[in-house]
């Protein structure tokens, strides 16, 4: 049987803010089974960096996980040779080198258009106003499914997320995320007889992968290409709005908005963790894991593991943020990293504070989430 100590949580804190507790597993119970999760968490940044990349032990194959259920099998939910191969099929959609030749220019062409709407208005709702339709037109654009409204194709990524943390059961969530995979269907099917250029969808029908495949994988890109950057968007600019003297030290050329984003992604884990299923009976620290069990490797846990960062609990961009793993750590690292970055510290950020000129909150900012995280809405002013 699985050994490791129990540890019990209240999920609605837990929802609302994960990192006391987990910051008390770390220290008393750094892997740990959690009851109301039915899943054993490793919390540690060194021992999700060593064990995540143990495909024999730690396997991404969950035949019975909510993703593979309700999204179908993606190339996150395959090892070996089965994930590089899509991961190949997709990579020249997303490599660094096409996210700054091709997508780059039109990420701000998108960001300045509806800049030029959104700015007159002095006041809006960071998150539903500027970090989701900005996160949402260049998802469109890298799917190639530009037939889908900036508020859907938000409403479908929140749909599939919802539904794969789904780990209670309810079953209206479970419906919300089959509507939007049939609509992500819908969408797939009108735009394969003519697919953008570079789009992930034409890069990986030019590769001819077969049509199960191709439409998980495009619903993989949407569930953690929308969530992410209108999260860590939104996050930053309010991290940074509440740190002025860091903000300043980016207007000075002091430190770059990358800085930002990579300690905001250290610091509030967009994505926090990454399930795997347990192939093999196998003690680790003394744990003995049985097959089948399910594990959680808590990626927002590591980002403020103090044995690698001091004081990890304080946002500090001079901080070094090498030892982060915010995007993975082994073969299933993020593919659209690059395509993240440049969205989110190369357009999105210096765009809002140089369009929207002393830009400030104006009510408290809520945070919920603990597999995904980001504010909920961002009430925010600036001078016109």
């Amino acid at each position: 049987m699985n050994t490791a100590p129990i540890t019990h949580i209240d999920l609605t804190s837990f929802l609302r803010d994960p990192y006391p507790a987990l910051a008390q597993m770390r220290v008393h119970a750094p892997i740990t089974f959690v009851p109301e999760l039915n899943a054993t968490l490793f919390t540690r940044r060194n021992d999700i960096h060593v064990q995540e990349k143990r495909v024999d032990l730690f396997s991404s194959d969950q035949p019975e996980g909510l993703m593979t259920q309700l999204m179908g099998q993606n190339m996150m939910r395959k090892d070996g040779a089965d994930h590089m191969a899509e991961r190949r099929s997709l990579f020249p959609a997303l490599s660094p080198r096409t996210v700054h030749d091709h997508w780059k220019s039109i990420f701000e062409a998108m960001a300045l258009d509806h800049l030029r709407t959104l700015a007159p208005k002095g006041k809006c709702d960071l998150v539903r106003d500027y970090a989701m339709p900005v996160s949402a037109a260049a998802l469109r654009a890298i799917t190639g499914l530009e037939s889908m409204s900036n508020v859907d194709m938000d409403g479908v990524s929140q749909a599939m997320i919802d539904g794969c943390s789904n780990f209670v059961g309810d079953p209206k969530v479970t419906a919300r995320c089959e509507r939007a995979t049939r609509l992500i269907d819908d969408h797939i099917k009108f735009a394969r007889t003519d697919p953008p250029e570079h789009s992930a969808l034409k890069v990986m029908q030019d590769a001819g992968m077969n049509d199960d495949s191709l439409s998980a994988n495009i619903k993989l890109i949407i569930s953690g290409g929308q969530n992410e950057p209108r999260d860590a968007i939104a996050g930053t600019v309010w991290a940074l709005i509440n740190h002025p003297s860091q903000l300043a030290m980016i207007l000075e050329g002091k430190a770059t908005w990358l800085d930002a984003f990579n300690e905001y992604a250290r610091w509030m884990a967009p994505i926090g963790m990454s399930p795997r299923r347990v192939v093999q009976q196998h003690t680790i620290e003394g744990i003995t894991l049985m097959p089948e069990d399910r594990v959680f490797f808590m990626f927002g846990s590591a980002g403020r593991d103090e044995a690698h960062f001091d004081a990890p609990d304080t946002f500090n961009i001079t901080r070094n943020t090498q030892a982060a793993i915010s995007f993975g750590a082994g073969p299933h690292f993020c593919a659209g990293a690059a395509a993240a970055r440049c969205l989110i510290a190369d357009i999105a950020l210096p765009l809002a504070f140089k369009h929207m000129k002393n830009l400030r909150l104006t009510a408290p900012v809520p945070f919920s989430g603990w597999a995904f995280r980001g504010p909920t809405k961002m009430p925010v002013a600036w001078d016109t």
